[in-house]
């Protein structure tokens, strides 16, 4: 396990922020009606890897609740100014504790490097539509 730390953005930069992610541990796609449309790719983290660093309070939060969850479960956030999704904030998760991030992986900023490690990046895709999350969707196209 090789964690790195990444910056990332919104498109007109009002919002910044820090991660530290191991890329090769692997990324998530979800079928989940938000994740197709926005073609959410992503990879999960325990709260303690996101740093938000500027424009915190330009983020404006969407809350949704998948079937069973107590809710709000997840905040997904947006940059007011630009509209970008950088990330999004959940409850407890046993393998994250009590908050996870999930990181929008194209609002990363970086260079050659980090699309090298992108597309190396092992890709598990689950099936959010149904609410279970610890499979995969009998249709993956993203």
């Amino acid at each position: 396990m090789t964690k790195q730390t990444y910056p990332g953005s919104c498109t007109c930069g009002a919002v910044a922020f820090t991660c530290e992610l191991d890329l090769a541990a692997g990324t998530t796609r979800c079928n989940c009606t938000f994740c197709r449309k926005a073609r959410f790719w992503m990879t999960l983290v325990p709260a303690a890897a996101v740093a938000v660093t500027r424009g915190e309070d330009a983020l404006v939060d969407y809350q949704r609740t998948p079937a069973g969850q107590p809710g709000p479960f997840l905040h997904l956030y947006f940059c007011r100014h630009c509209g970008i999704h950088p990330l999004s904030k959940g409850g407890a998760m046993p393998a994250f504790g009590d908050e996870f991030y999930a990181v929008n992986l194209a609002c990363l900023d970086g260079g050659d490097d980090l699309d090298a490690a992108l597309a190396a990046a092992p890709v598990r895709h689950v099936d959010g539509r149904h609410d279970d999350w610890a499979s995969a969707p009998a249709h993956s196209f993203l």
